[in-house]
């Protein structure tokens, strides 16, 4: 049976390339390492690496056996460290991965409360394009919790966090921000215009072509962008209205916001693979307790613009 030490072996060499390289980052010699890594194929019963003239090359053998290589040792940290945890021991790491709009929005003000509580447990952060991204890579033991839209099928511990209020976002000469249902608007209103949309590999994509899907029309592009807040600048600069999580609106933004109607919102959760340790417990804790999905400076924008002139 492969150890722990040959899977770390195993990995090194196919993240450095090459087996000098992965000797100097293991600090062992590299004939010592050809030895235990041949041991290692041999217990399999075949080569796992094929050797190039500058580099390895996975055999189909060991495509299918890195992924489990990496889950395994990845499960081997988060016991150690929950051994630690267990026994009083508040140093550490806690492993968290997410979605790039949800790491932008939610956790900054997350991770500052959750630091200011447990200065001693460093955070590892893993950041996702899409959800289906941040739900194989949790299966395959990226983290020791993932914060996302719930997660479709997930056997493990799963809690609610709460639910993202996504606005549009528009420039100030918008003559939609001057409409009578101001600040809310139809979506309905804004299809013959062209969009600030998300790349395709983006869940924002997804969400925004839903929305206008669920209204009745396909959104024509004016420009994509990867991330929430580009999104939000572009169309306060007037290249056209945009989708974003209400999170990802900094204070003293120059755009105009406007409510959808119907609403547009992401739920979400935190989720582990099993049950989650005193420290991962804490932190969802956090986020339940402390996180606030919609910011006040961005209630105070949208209350204000509700008022009668």
């Amino acid at each position: 049976m492969a150890t722990l030490r040959q899977l770390e072996y195993l990995v090194t060499i196919v993240d450095e390339g090459s087996f000098t390289r992965a000797a100097e980052c293991l600090h062992i010699t590299q004939p010592g390492l050809s030895h235990q890594f041949q041991a290692l194929e041999r217990e399999l019963g075949g080569p796992l690496l094929e050797r190039l003239p500058r580099g390895v090359r996975l055999t189909p053998a060991g495509r299918a056996m890195i992924p489990h290589a990496r889950a395994a040792l990845a499960d081997a940290e988060r016991a150690t460290s929950a051994a630690r945890r267990a026994t009083g021991v508040t140093d550490g790491e806690l492993h968290l991965a997410t979605l790039y709009s949800i790491s932008f929005g939610v956790l900054p003000s997350a991770l500052g409360i959750w630091r200011g509580e447990h200065p001693g447990v460093r955070v590892r952060l893993f950041e996702h394009r899409r959800t289906d991204d941040l739900i194989a890579a949790m299966t395959a033991g990226q983290a020791d919790i993932a914060l996302g839209p719930p997660p479709t099928g997930w056997e493990g511990p799963t809690r609610y966090i709460g639910t993202e209020e996504f606005l549009v976002v528009t420039h100030s000469g918008d003559p939609a921000a001057a409409s009578e249902h101001a600040p809310r608007i139809r979506l309905t209103d804004l299809a013959d215009r062209e969009w600030v949309h998300f790349t395709p590999d983006s869940g924002l994509a997804d969400i925004l072509d839903q929305a206008c899907a669920t209204a009745g029309f396909r959104p024509r592009i004016a420009v994509r962008t990867e991330q929430a807040p580009a999104a939000a600048n572009y169309a306060a600069a007037g290249l056209g209205p945009t989708l974003v999580p209400a999170n990802t609106i900094p204070p003293h933004f120059g755009g105009i916001l406007l409510r959808p109607d119907p609403p547009v919102s992401r739920p979400l959760t935190a989720y582990t693979r099993t049950s989650p340790d005193p420290i991962a417990t804490a932190f969802m804790e956090t986020l339940a307790e402390q996180v606030l999905l919609t910011p006040p400076h961005v209630h105070n924008r949208l209350r204000q613009a509700a008022r009668p002139a």
